[in-house]
């Protein structure tokens, strides 16, 4: 019996080393997907960029490193993925022992007692001298299904495949909740010199208030100017507690996204005193896929594709399974371990082919060529996406720079318009309404000055981003 079992698997084996094969062939990321360089950039067979960076070396302020640190650590999204690449990989794991047999190992005993006015009854009595039947075994079962076609091949592929989009999924997570921490520091910095700007201001306008109300009293002015010197005085003092409530709800946000319970988040340096990166390359856009985990995950779901049409199509062809069952079988406990009396096996092989059910089998092979055409479009989708948002943060770069620098002029030029108002005024050369204008117009220059800086720092953290950096 061993050397016939031998023999059928050997053969079996042999069998499968030479028809094993994939019945459908796989289809690659389409090459014509890239462009040659991105919109806005300088035309470049350079594949450096900053998205190879490490977030420690991208981002230089002690503060943003230790937020994102935190976020990267506690984080309940990032860890929920990391529960996710567990089972992924579980799954993985299991897909190896596709080619595996199954081997069951059974211990019964049964007992049975036939009418005495039945057939099998009465035949017992005669033969045996006996109404009851004992039966008593114990025994092996293998069962194993030839991967002829490459079905089982294909299942690890699909398996291996999510396994690395669970991945890619969370690096993917990690960058966005990179740049969000980042972008809400900077943020911060921003509110926070917009509430500095708020209390100047309010300053500068009591001073022309009190300037105002001493020409009142000598009869220079009338009262339409201290009350119109009052009503500008407000809209600096409106500001701060508006300013104040934006901080605290932004404190709040950064404090979610690094898992922790709202808190006041510590600030050692201003918005001015940051430098903007300068020489922020970006390479070519076919790198997309190394650097961004969205596009390696299209990437992947492409190959998950092409498994499940390999699955698909060959659940089509006959397949081949083995069973054998060996073990100890007797009437008797007595002689249940006699051997070799109560020795017994069976091997069966054949090929199995699907006939009333071929409709609904090729009708899902159908389905999985198409939801492989779908993959090859959303390949494309997400290439396009992820080339648009480099672009749109290039261009940004580029033109908050030169309005940044529009603005500052303007800014130069009102400071000055606000000390030569009020020299006027107090001399009497100028109307109460022009000082109070210019002080209006400082305060929404610099308040607007503050924003694009706050603007510009974000852009930088977008093309980052976009180009796949935060997760390493």
């Amino acid at each position: 019996m061993k050397k016939y079992i031998s023999k059928i698997v050997m053969v079996t084996f042999l069998i499968t080393t030479i028809l094993s094969c994939n019945v459908s062939k796989d289809i690659e990321v389409p090459k014509d997907a890239f462009p040659e360089n991105f919109r806005n950039a300088s035309t470049s067979s350079d594949t450096t960029s900053i998205g190879d960076l490490e977030w420690k070396n991208f981002f230089t302020e002690k503060d943003i490193i230790q937020l994102i640190d935190s976020a990267v650590t506690r984080n309940n999204d990032l860890q929920i993925a990391t529960k996710n690449i567990e089972i992924a990989q579980y799954r993985f794991t299991q897909s190896k022992w596709g080619n595996v047999p199954q081997v069951n190992l059974s211990v019964n005993a049964s007992s049975s007692n036939p009418s005495d006015n039945s057939f099998t009854g009465m035949n017992l009595n005669q033969a045996l001298g006996v109404k009851h039947i004992e039966d008593y075994s114990a025994g092996v079962s293998l069962s194993w299904e030839a991967d002829i076609w490459g079905k089982i091949k294909n299942q690890k592929k699909e398996a291996y495949a999510g396994y690395l989009q669970s991945g890619e999924v969370k690096k993917a997570l990690q960058t966005t909740i990179v740049a969000n921490v980042s972008k809400g520091y900077y943020n911060l910095l921003m509110l926070d010199a917009q509430l500095e700007i708020a209390r100047q201001n309010l300053k500068l306008n009591d001073s022309t208030t009190f300037i105002i109300k001493l020409k009142y009293d000598a009869g220079q002015v009338t009262s339409l100017a201290i009350q119109q010197s009052e009503a500008q005085k407000l809209i600096a003092a409106q500001l701060i507690p508006l300013l104040e409530q934006n901080i605290a709800i932004q404190e709040n946000a950064l404090s979610v996204l690094t898992g922790s319970f709202p808190s006041a988040k510590e600030r050692t340096i201003t918005l001015n005193s940051i430098q903007l990166k300068e020489n922020l390359t970006a390479g070519i856009p076919s790198t997309l896929v190394s650097r961004r985990p969205d596009v390696k995950t299209a990437e992947l779901a492409l190959k998950v594709a092409n498994a499940n049409v390999g699955i698909t199509k060959a659940d089509l062809y006959p397949a081949l399974r083995i069973t054998a069952q060996g073990g100890l079988n007797s009437f008797e406990t007595s002689n249940w371990f006699n051997i070799p009396a109560s020795l017994f096996g069976s091997v069966v092989g054949g090929l199995t082919q699907p006939l009333l059910n071929n409709k609904k089998i090729r009708t899902e092979y159908n389905i999985a060529k198409v939801e492989r055409e779908k993959a090859v479009i959303n390949f494309r989708q997400s290439v396009l996406v992820s080339v648009s948002e480099v672009s749109d943060a290039l261009v940004k770069i580029e033109k908050l720079e030169k309005q940044q620098f529009f603005l500052k002029e303007r800014v130069k030029i009102l400071q000055q318009a606000i000390t030569n108002s009020n020299l006027l005024f107090r001399n009497g050369m100028a109307d109460y309404l022009e000082v109070i204008t210019a002080q209006a117009n400082i305060l929404q220059s610099e308040l607007e000055l503050a924003n694009i800086k706050r603007q510009q720092l974000s852009a930088n953290i977008e093309l980052y981003r976009a180009l796949g950096g935060g997760w390493r």
